[in-house]
């Protein structure tokens, strides 16, 4: 008895250190196939990405977002019918796989998800997705969750879009299931209804979602409070126009301490004739969230958030020594702080505006981690702020 109650021991070990490490066990890796294959669609080609990434060309129709069922017959909108500063020259943005090759006009460049992607995550259920309540809430609201924010709120009006420039910068991440990134928000609804609608684009490091640390532009989107939607195209609901940009992919060039800052400007707008979102990023129309994968975001938003975000989860109990922007204070300023500038917003004649600084909420979850503070009035960079912070450190244990 003692005999078979050892083996079984032993067989259970073996299968729980299978299923943590480079193989699942019998059903979990049927499970993950299925998956996989679902995910992947057929690629035209494939290029090799010097960060490790395979990207792969996928014919436009064949992309995830139409396996939603809400989308089945839907007609791809190949452009805007209006944007709301006009048709500007883009600028070329360079993300590292574009040193290897290109994706043909009607192609997309898709992030292929590995077996050791989601061996790095929780589960397979939670990978792409966000498992924490992801709204920032005002510090009257007693605290917060294991995510931690240094932002800038306008909750004064209807929106139906927002601009910003965001620098990008590569902040150390302590382990892997924390991440720290920069972005805009678009929200309406909330929690108690389990009805919030949040729009989210800019970029982070997350190593658990990518299996590196480096900076990369990111999308996410949610139409119930984080209940479903995901990171960039990894569920169905986003719809990519653009064949030179990966959504998801590495940035060639993040700014450095004292020197060279490299940016990336991000425009998100409810298209009047439509009622789709579209993305642009550096000037690219990038793709669009079709009106109807939301509720309450088909009337607009009805606040808009910009600045960093963190995750802290209080290893061996000390605070997250993950940095926020360039990992530095918001007051050492150019060069070595992050920043958002040309802060705008899109009123319901479809018109870009600057905020009302005064009107501006900042919402700051711990001053002497990370902080936050906006720049004056009337410069050439409009509406900014600096922000960022090293986390752990003598005032923040």
């Amino acid at each position: 008895m003692n005999v078979l109650l050892l083996v079984a021991v032993i067989t259970a070990m073996i299968i729980k250190h299978s299923a943590k490490g480079s193989e699942f066990p019998g059903l979990e890796a049927d499970k993950i196939r299925i998956y996989l294959e679902r995910l992947n669609k057929p690629a035209v080609k494939s290029i090799n990405s010097p960060d490790g990434d395979i990207i792969d060309c996928v014919l436009m129709a064949d992309q995830p977002a139409f396996d939603h069922p809400l989308l089945k017959n839907h007609t791809i909108q190949m452009k805007p019918s209006f944007h709301p500063e006009g048709v500007n020259e883009p600028k070329a943005k360079i993300q590292l796989w574009h040193m290897n090759g290109k994706c043909s006009e009607n192609t997309i460049p898709i992030r292929r998800t590995t077996k050791e992607d989601l061996l790095r995550a929780n589960s397979i259920e939670n990978y792409g997705i966000k498992t924490h309540k992801n709204i920032p809430k005002p510090q009257s609201s007693n605290g917060f969750t294991n995510h931690e924010y240094a932002i800038a709120r306008d909750p004064n009006g209807k929106f139906f879009g927002t601009k910003a420039t965001i620098n990008i910068w590569n902040p150390n991440v302590q382990t892997p299931n924390e991440f720290s990134l920069a972005q805009i928000w678009l929200a309406t609804g909330g929690y108690q209804n389990s009805d919030l609608n949040s729009i989210e684009a800019g970029w982070q490091v997350f190593n658990q979602l990518y299996g590196d640390n480096n900076a990369r532009f990111f999308i996410y989107w949610t139409r119930d409070a984080y209940r479903s939607g995901c990171y960039n195209l990894l569920c169905s609901g986003f719809v990519q126009t653009n064949n030179e940009i990966v959504i998801g992919g590495s940035f060639a060039s993040p700014s450095s301490y004292d020197g060279s800052q490299y940016s990336v400007t991000i425009l998100v707008w409810k298209d009047p004739g439509t009622g789709n979102w579209w993305l642009q990023m550096d000037g690219k129309n990038v793709g669009y969230w079709p009106v109807s994968i939301f509720t309450n975001l088909a009337d607009g938003a009805d606040r808009v958030d910009w600045g960093g975000e963190i995750v802290n989860l209080g290893t061996n109990g000390q605070h997250t020594t993950t940095q926020m922007g360039s990992g530095h204070f918001a007051e050492e300023g150019f060069g070595r702080a992050g920043y958002f500038k040309n802060i705008q917003v899109i009123d319901g004649s479809n018109n870009l505006r600057d905020p009302d600084p005064q009107g501006l909420v900042q919402i700051v979850s711990n001053q002497y981690c990370y902080n936050h503070k906006l720049g004056s009035v009337g410069s050439s960079w409009g509406t900014y702020f600096y922000f960022g912070g090293p986390g752990r450190n003598s005032n923040c244990p």
